[in-house]
């Protein structure tokens, strides 16, 4: 592993009611070069134990968000997401992490 560098960048990862998928789409579209989504998760949180068993669609299930992102990005992600965090059951943890390719991180150097 000599042979790479890694570069420091941060991990952002937000978990909500599947019915806000858009609205964070939208933020992170403008603010990251891209991001993951896993549907249907299951936890214990402040509001008790949720179960990943959508009643009628994904809509109504917990989805977690994942994206890397320049640390300079993080501020302006906090701020796009405070409305619905103030509003609606939520969380955000960022994390420290290094990546190999930074390029594939940076705005304008999205790969097609």
């Amino acid at each position: 592993m000599s042979n790479l560098t890694l570069h420091p960048m941060k991990e952002i990862r937000i978990i909500i009611q599947g019915e806000h998928l858009k609205f964070a789409t939208d933020l992170l579209d403008n603010k990251a070069t891209g991001y993951t989504i896993i549907h249907n998760i299951s936890g214990k949180g402040h509001h008790g134990f949720h179960t990943a068993h959508p009643m009628f669609n994904e809509m109504d299930s917990i989805i977690m968000l994942m994206s890397v992102v320049a640390p300079e990005k993080v501020e302006p992600i906090l701020a796009g997401l405070k409305p619905l965090f103030d509003r609606y059951t939520g969380v955000m943890f960022v994390s420290d992490v290094a990546v190999s390719r930074a390029e594939y991180f940076s705005p304008g150097s999205a790969r097609k």
